[in-house]
Protein backbone atom coordinates (compact mmCIF):
# COMPACT_ATOMS: atom_id res chain seq x y z
CA UNK A 1 0.00 0.00 0.00
CA UNK A 2 1.87 3.24 -0.58
CA UNK A 3 2.25 5.89 1.65
CA UNK A 4 -0.28 8.40 3.00
CA UNK A 5 0.54 12.16 1.37
CA UNK A 6 1.36 13.45 4.74
CA UNK A 7 3.24 10.82 5.13
CA UNK A 8 5.31 11.46 1.52
CA UNK A 9 5.37 15.46 2.68
CA UNK A 10 6.61 14.39 6.36
CA UNK A 11 9.64 12.79 4.53
CA UNK A 12 10.12 15.39 2.09
CA UNK A 13 10.05 17.77 4.90
CA UNK A 14 13.20 15.99 7.16
CA UNK A 15 14.90 15.48 3.84
CA UNK A 16 15.14 19.12 3.60
CA UNK A 17 16.19 19.58 7.19
CA UNK A 18 18.79 17.56 6.80
CA UNK A 19 20.26 18.98 3.79
CA UNK A 20 20.03 22.49 4.98
CA UNK A 21 19.84 22.42 8.31
CA UNK A 22 20.43 19.38 10.49
CA UNK A 23 24.31 18.97 10.26
CA UNK A 24 26.66 17.27 12.61
CA UNK A 25 30.12 18.30 12.94
CA UNK A 26 33.27 16.69 13.20
CA UNK A 27 32.37 15.94 17.12
CA UNK A 28 29.55 13.74 16.20
CA UNK A 29 27.46 16.76 17.89
CA UNK A 30 24.47 17.37 15.78
CA UNK A 31 23.47 20.80 15.09
CA UNK A 32 19.76 20.95 17.22
CA UNK A 33 21.90 20.06 20.08
CA UNK A 34 23.11 22.17 22.95
CA UNK A 35 26.83 20.71 22.95
CA UNK A 36 27.62 21.81 26.76
CA UNK A 37 24.44 19.22 27.80
CA UNK A 38 25.02 15.55 27.76
CA UNK A 39 20.93 15.35 27.42
CA UNK A 40 20.58 17.11 24.69
CA UNK A 41 23.42 15.66 22.75
CA UNK A 42 22.41 11.96 23.62
CA UNK A 43 18.39 12.63 22.60
CA UNK A 44 19.50 14.86 19.34
CA UNK A 45 21.95 11.88 18.05
CA UNK A 46 19.20 9.51 18.86
CA UNK A 47 16.56 11.52 16.36
CA UNK A 48 18.69 12.20 14.12
CA UNK A 49 19.93 8.90 13.41
CA UNK A 50 16.09 7.87 13.07
CA UNK A 51 15.19 10.49 10.61
CA UNK A 52 18.04 9.53 8.17
CA UNK A 53 21.58 10.73 7.47
CA UNK A 54 22.30 13.54 8.15
CA UNK A 55 24.93 16.10 5.97
CA UNK A 56 28.57 16.22 8.15
CA UNK A 57 29.79 19.66 7.93
CA UNK A 58 30.10 22.86 9.97
CA UNK A 59 26.86 24.33 12.28
CA UNK A 60 25.16 27.26 10.33
CA UNK A 61 25.31 30.77 11.41
CA UNK A 62 22.55 31.32 13.72
CA UNK A 63 20.82 33.68 11.74
CA UNK A 64 20.78 31.39 8.64
CA UNK A 65 20.12 28.70 10.08
CA UNK A 66 16.85 30.00 11.49
CA UNK A 67 15.80 31.64 7.85
CA UNK A 68 16.25 28.21 6.42
CA UNK A 69 14.13 26.59 9.19
CA UNK A 70 11.39 29.01 8.57
CA UNK A 71 11.60 28.66 5.02
CA UNK A 72 11.58 24.68 5.20
CA UNK A 73 8.38 25.03 7.70
CA UNK A 74 6.74 27.58 5.41
CA UNK A 75 7.21 25.07 2.09
CA UNK A 76 6.16 22.23 3.62
CA UNK A 77 2.75 24.03 5.00
CA UNK A 78 2.87 25.33 1.60
CA UNK A 79 2.58 21.81 0.03
CA UNK A 80 -0.03 20.12 1.95
CA UNK A 81 -2.47 23.25 3.39
CA UNK A 82 -4.01 23.48 -0.18
CA UNK A 83 -5.20 20.02 -0.29
CA UNK A 84 -7.28 20.29 2.35
CA UNK A 85 -9.36 22.95 0.86
CA UNK A 86 -12.39 20.54 1.47
CA UNK A 87 -11.89 20.78 4.96
CA UNK A 88 -11.16 24.16 5.62
CA UNK A 89 -12.72 26.22 2.54
CA UNK A 90 -12.03 29.67 1.49
CA UNK A 91 -8.77 31.74 -0.29
CA UNK A 92 -5.69 31.09 1.86
CA UNK A 93 -2.20 32.45 1.40
CA UNK A 94 1.23 31.57 3.62
CA UNK A 95 3.18 33.94 3.88
CA UNK A 96 6.61 34.97 5.63
CA UNK A 97 5.58 37.14 8.62
CA UNK A 98 6.46 40.22 8.68
CA UNK A 99 5.54 43.21 11.14
CA UNK A 100 3.49 45.21 8.22
CA UNK A 101 2.45 41.97 7.37
CA UNK A 102 0.46 41.32 10.65
CA UNK A 103 -0.81 45.25 10.34
CA UNK A 104 -1.90 44.46 7.29
CA UNK A 105 -4.80 42.25 8.69
CA UNK A 106 -8.32 43.06 9.88
CA UNK A 107 -7.53 42.15 13.29
CA UNK A 108 -4.26 44.36 13.92
CA UNK A 109 -4.98 47.34 11.12
CA UNK A 110 -5.05 49.28 14.53
CA UNK A 111 -1.55 48.69 14.74
CA UNK A 112 -0.48 50.32 11.78
CA UNK A 113 -2.08 53.61 12.68
CA UNK A 114 -0.46 53.42 16.25
CA UNK A 115 3.08 52.79 14.71
CA UNK A 116 2.45 56.17 12.16
CA UNK A 117 1.52 58.02 14.77
CA UNK A 118 4.19 57.29 17.19
CA UNK A 119 6.90 58.19 14.30
CA UNK A 120 5.38 61.79 14.26
CA UNK A 121 4.93 61.45 18.09
CA UNK A 122 8.25 60.98 19.62
CA UNK A 123 6.64 61.14 23.20
CA UNK A 124 4.44 58.86 22.19
CA UNK A 125 7.37 56.69 21.61
CA UNK A 126 8.88 56.70 24.99
CA UNK A 127 5.55 56.48 26.69
CA UNK A 128 4.81 53.36 24.17
CA UNK A 129 7.84 51.82 23.08
CA UNK A 130 7.27 48.79 20.43
CA UNK A 131 6.29 46.01 22.51
CA UNK A 132 3.09 45.46 20.69
CA UNK A 133 5.18 45.18 17.36
CA UNK A 134 4.93 41.56 16.36
CA UNK A 135 6.58 39.82 13.86
CA UNK A 136 5.50 36.41 13.33
CA UNK A 137 8.18 33.96 11.07
CA UNK A 138 5.47 32.42 9.04
CA UNK A 139 1.45 33.64 8.62
CA UNK A 140 -1.32 32.37 7.03
CA UNK A 141 -3.92 34.71 6.11
CA UNK A 142 -7.18 34.13 4.80
CA UNK A 143 -8.59 37.03 1.77
CA UNK A 144 -12.56 38.27 2.60
CA UNK A 145 -15.42 36.70 0.45
CA UNK A 146 -17.40 38.22 -2.53
CA UNK A 147 -21.31 38.13 -2.11
CA UNK A 148 -21.39 35.37 -4.98
CA UNK A 149 -19.27 32.99 -3.27
CA UNK A 150 -20.97 33.33 -0.18
CA UNK A 151 -24.58 33.38 -2.11
CA UNK A 152 -23.25 30.30 -4.25
CA UNK A 153 -25.23 27.80 -2.17
CA UNK A 154 -27.94 30.13 -2.10
CA UNK A 155 -29.23 33.53 -1.15
CA UNK A 156 -27.22 34.01 2.21
CA UNK A 157 -26.81 37.29 2.35
CA UNK A 158 -27.96 41.15 0.70
CA UNK A 159 -27.13 44.52 1.35
CA UNK A 160 -29.48 45.04 4.45
CA UNK A 161 -27.32 42.77 6.95
CA UNK A 162 -24.53 41.36 8.21
CA UNK A 163 -22.59 44.93 7.51
CA UNK A 164 -19.70 44.59 9.99
CA UNK A 165 -18.16 40.73 10.02
CA UNK A 166 -14.87 40.52 8.18
CA UNK A 167 -15.67 37.65 6.06
CA UNK A 168 -17.60 39.93 3.66
CA UNK A 169 -15.54 41.71 1.02
CA UNK A 170 -18.22 44.24 0.63
CA UNK A 171 -17.51 45.03 4.02
CA UNK A 172 -13.74 45.36 4.02
CA UNK A 173 -10.81 44.39 1.71
CA UNK A 174 -8.01 43.34 4.35
CA UNK A 175 -7.18 39.39 4.78
CA UNK A 176 -7.76 38.32 7.97
CA UNK A 177 -4.78 36.21 10.03
CA UNK A 178 -5.72 32.75 10.53
CA UNK A 179 -2.52 31.26 11.68
CA UNK A 180 0.77 33.10 13.21
CA UNK A 181 3.32 30.15 13.31
CA UNK A 182 6.89 31.18 14.90
CA UNK A 183 9.54 28.59 13.84
CA UNK A 184 12.64 27.82 16.23
CA UNK A 185 15.15 25.23 15.40
CA UNK A 186 16.28 25.06 19.27
CA UNK A 187 14.52 26.71 22.29
CA UNK A 188 17.05 28.60 23.93
CA UNK A 189 16.11 30.68 27.04
CA UNK A 190 15.70 33.71 24.83
CA UNK A 191 14.35 31.81 22.02
CA UNK A 192 11.25 30.92 24.27
CA UNK A 193 10.35 33.84 25.74
CA UNK A 194 10.60 35.78 22.64
CA UNK A 195 7.66 33.28 20.98
CA UNK A 196 5.57 33.72 23.95
CA UNK A 197 6.04 37.34 23.89
CA UNK A 198 4.97 37.21 20.50
CA UNK A 199 1.89 35.06 21.55
CA UNK A 200 0.55 37.46 24.11
CA UNK A 201 0.70 40.30 21.91
CA UNK A 202 -1.70 38.47 19.16
CA UNK A 203 -3.47 37.79 22.15
CA UNK A 204 -3.89 41.19 23.82
CA UNK A 205 -3.85 43.49 20.64
CA UNK A 206 -6.49 41.68 18.21
CA UNK A 207 -9.90 43.40 17.60
CA UNK A 208 -11.79 40.19 16.78
CA UNK A 209 -11.02 36.50 16.11
CA UNK A 210 -7.73 35.00 17.75
CA UNK A 211 -5.53 33.55 15.04
CA UNK A 212 -3.89 29.97 15.64
CA UNK A 213 -0.71 30.63 17.29
CA UNK A 214 1.84 27.94 17.39
CA UNK A 215 5.69 27.51 17.60
CA UNK A 216 7.56 24.64 15.47
CA UNK A 217 10.38 22.98 17.15
CA UNK A 218 13.39 20.94 16.42
CA UNK A 219 15.11 21.15 20.19
CA UNK A 220 15.57 17.77 21.64
CA UNK A 221 15.62 18.30 25.31
CA UNK A 222 11.74 18.33 27.22
CA UNK A 223 12.86 20.93 29.64
CA UNK A 224 13.40 23.18 26.94
CA UNK A 225 10.26 22.18 24.90
CA UNK A 226 8.36 22.64 28.53
CA UNK A 227 9.77 25.82 28.49
CA UNK A 228 7.53 27.34 25.35
CA UNK A 229 4.64 24.23 26.22
CA UNK A 230 3.84 24.18 29.52
CA UNK A 231 1.00 26.76 30.71
CA UNK A 232 -2.30 27.96 28.88
CA UNK A 233 -3.44 31.36 27.70
CA UNK A 234 -0.82 32.27 24.84
CA UNK A 235 0.31 28.98 22.64
CA UNK A 236 -1.98 26.98 21.41
CA UNK A 237 0.53 24.11 20.84
CA UNK A 238 4.22 23.19 20.50
CA UNK A 239 4.37 20.86 17.03
CA UNK A 240 7.84 18.89 16.97
CA UNK A 241 9.67 18.59 13.88
CA UNK A 242 10.18 14.63 14.65
CA UNK A 243 7.71 13.76 17.81
CA UNK A 244 8.04 9.89 17.80
CA UNK A 245 11.49 9.42 16.66
CA UNK A 246 12.39 11.77 19.40
CA UNK A 247 10.08 9.79 21.59
CA UNK A 248 11.88 6.69 20.39
CA UNK A 249 15.55 8.60 21.14
CA UNK A 250 14.08 9.28 24.77
CA UNK A 251 12.50 5.47 25.70
CA UNK A 252 16.29 4.36 24.48
CA UNK A 253 17.96 6.64 26.34
CA UNK A 254 18.48 6.58 30.41
CA UNK A 255 16.74 9.75 31.10
CA UNK A 256 13.83 8.22 32.91
CA UNK A 257 12.93 12.56 34.08
CA UNK A 258 12.82 13.33 30.46
CA UNK A 259 10.59 10.68 29.38
CA UNK A 260 8.37 11.54 31.64
CA UNK A 261 8.09 15.39 31.33
CA UNK A 262 7.57 14.74 27.00
CA UNK A 263 4.81 12.37 27.91
CA UNK A 264 3.44 14.92 30.53
CA UNK A 265 3.27 17.19 27.70
CA UNK A 266 2.25 14.97 24.80
CA UNK A 267 -1.06 13.57 27.05
CA UNK A 268 -1.73 16.78 28.52
CA UNK A 269 -2.25 17.82 23.99
CA UNK A 270 0.78 20.53 24.95
CA UNK A 271 2.86 18.93 22.13
CA UNK A 272 2.21 17.19 19.00
CA UNK A 273 4.40 16.30 15.78
CA UNK A 274 4.97 18.16 12.74
CA UNK A 275 2.17 16.27 10.90
CA UNK A 276 -0.58 17.27 13.12
CA UNK A 277 -0.07 20.53 12.29
CA UNK A 278 -2.06 21.26 8.87
CA UNK A 279 -4.62 19.33 10.07
CA UNK A 280 -5.27 21.34 13.22
CA UNK A 281 -5.00 24.50 11.04
CA UNK A 282 -8.15 23.42 9.45
CA UNK A 283 -9.74 23.26 12.71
Amino acid sequence: MPDSFLLEARKSFHAALLQNILRTDSNGVPSNADKHSEVSVTLAVGMLSRLGQSATGARLAGQMSGSKFETVCREYLETIFPKLAHLRPGRFAIQRGTASTIADCDQYDHLGELERAIENNPELAVSLGHDYLIKPDVVIVRSPEPDETINSAGNLVSGHEARRTSLRQVNQTKCILHASISCKSTLRSDRAQNARSEALNLVRNRKGKLPHIVVVTGEPAPNRIASIALGTGDIDCVYHIALPELTDAIHESPYRDAEELLSMMVQGKRVRDIADLPLDLTI
